[in-house]
């Protein structure tokens, strides 16, 4: 849902104010040359294994590489465990009985093989061992980000910067420059609640950008509304900045103070936790006004760089 959901009728107003395993080198000279199956690791050549053995570890099924156990039917055509649950013990090249046969051999091949990470073309240039691969990409610092915009399922992914732009054109999300950030809800009819999530606004600040959340839904039986921060980037990035919310009314107020997470995690996973600003209805409405007639919420915060 775009911000200011029409199903809620709400108005929003904002203003800003690695693996285990060891990285393998080549033992190379330096003196030699980088060619076709070389990667620059760092001033030092990381050379890897480009003859064709690594694309005998591609499943035929789903074409993902292989790791073990991995199957293979009478006739030795192989796939990995989870295809061989989705192709009902069948082999997909020659229709025999796939039976419970390892292929140990190509298991042990694959011991030996040294590749890439597959986020090369985004800036990894490291090279793992075949089984510290997965591992590795897991948790690469290279990976790709999911879009953190909340309220539709998204499936675009990329760097930082292609994400802020997509947020802006696609997600029409509001951008502002500012470490302070002012922002007002309104809600006709405070008595009905549903579950419903808003990305406020994305701020530019020292030179980062963080999205700002605004979610409402039922906490066990209590309707509430939370506010949290998220950092565009990394955890060990997010963590060097703090940020604080405020909201009050009738001479009374609440505040938080926390580290934004970082869109690696979800949305959801932030609200869940509940690492934010939770605001109970009751105390929602008495912040309004205490007339029950109409939610009115002023949200403000500030960002600020740890030392």
């Amino acid at each position: 849902m775009a911000p200011g959901g029409s199903a809620f009728k709400e108005v929003l107003e904002s203003h800003s104010t690695v693996a285990d395993c060891d990285v393998a080198n080549s033992k190379s000279e330096n003196s030699i040359t980088p060619t076709k199956g070389t990667v620059v690791l760092g001033g030092k050549h990381g050379v890897y294994s480009n003859n064709g053995v690594h694309e005998l570890l591609e499943c035929p099924v789903c074409t993902n590489l292989m790791y073990p156990p991995i199957h293979q039917c009478p006739n030795g055509h192989t796939l990995c465990s989870n295809c061989k649950l989705r192709v009902h013990n069948c082999c997909p090249t020659c229709h025999y009985d796939l039976g419970n046969i390892r292929c140990l051999a190509l298991e042990k091949v694959a011991e030996s093989l040294e590749l890439p990470c597959k986020f090369q073309s985004l800036g990894c240039l490291d090279i793992f061992p075949y089984y510290c691969k997965l591992k590795h990409e897991q948790h690469c610092r290279f990976r790709p980000y999911s879009c953190p915009y909340a309220g539709s399922e998204c499936s675009v992914s990329g760097d930082i910067p292609a994400l802020v732009s997509h947020l802006k054109d696609d997600h029409k999300v509001d951008m502002h420059d500012g470490c302070t950030f002012n922002h007002r809800y309104v809600k006709s009819n405070p008595n009905e609640v549903e579950n419903a999530t808003w990305m406020l606004t994305v701020f530019n600040c020292f030179g980062r950008q963080f999205c700002l959340h605004f979610e409402a839904f039922q906490l066990g039986m209590a309707p509430v509304y939370m506010a949290f921060l998220r950092f565009m980037g990394d955890d060990n990035e997010a963590k060097k900045f703090s940020y604080s919310l405020e909201v009050g009314g009738n001479g009374r107020k609440l505040v938080w103070q926390g580290i934004p997470r970082s869109i690696r995690d979800s949305h959801r996973k932030v609200r869940d936790s509940q690492d934010g600003l939770i605001i109970q209805r009751n105390l929602a409405l008495y912040f309004s006004g205490g007339d029950r007639q109409e939610l009115k919420l002023r949200v403000t915060g500030r960002v600020w760089k740890e030392e």
